[in-house]
């Protein structure tokens, strides 16, 4: 997509056959820091920036969090989005990296991060995490 649109003010992360297939220029090699580490891929854009494709397409918006290993912190997390009936479409769990027992949870939700719904959802989901990051926000494969 940025090379068929001839965007120079973007990047992407894909293979090597990908930038042979559409001519795109490698800019750093293996920039993974673990080699198990598997890529999903995601169009990522600066605040403020309208989405490259602008259609009636369902939206899919993917997140990562962390909260406390406590009983019952994972349900209210969660409940976020199932108070204002967000469909989750994924959720799992990664081992935080040196940290013994603690998780990063990796979510995706239909629907725009911007909708207000699911701004607000992501407001309450920040009061009850100890980290939040939306990742990015995506037309949804069909």
């Amino acid at each position: 997509m940025l090379m068929e649109e001839g965007l120079k003010d973007a990047g992407a992360i894909a293979s090597a056959i990908s930038a042979d297939l559409y001519g795109a220029r490698i800019l750093k090699r293996n920039i993974e820091d673990d080699p198990q580490n598997f890529t999903r891929f995601f169009l990522l854009k600066r605040p403020g920036v309208k989405p490259i494709r602008s259609t009636d397409a369902e939206w899919k918006t993917s997140l990562v969090f962390r909260t406390r290993n406590t009983p019952g912190a994972l349900f209210r997390c969660l409940s976020a989005f199932a108070l204002r009936d967000i469909s989750l479409t994924k959720i799992e769990s990664r081992p935080l990296r040196g940290k013994p027992w603690e998780y990063l949870f990796y979510l995706d939700f239909l629907g725009r991060a911007d909708d207000p719904a699911a701004e607000k959802a992501l407001g309450h989901l920040a009061e009850l995490a100890d980290f939040l990051r939306v990742l990015g926000t995506y037309p949804r494969a069909v």
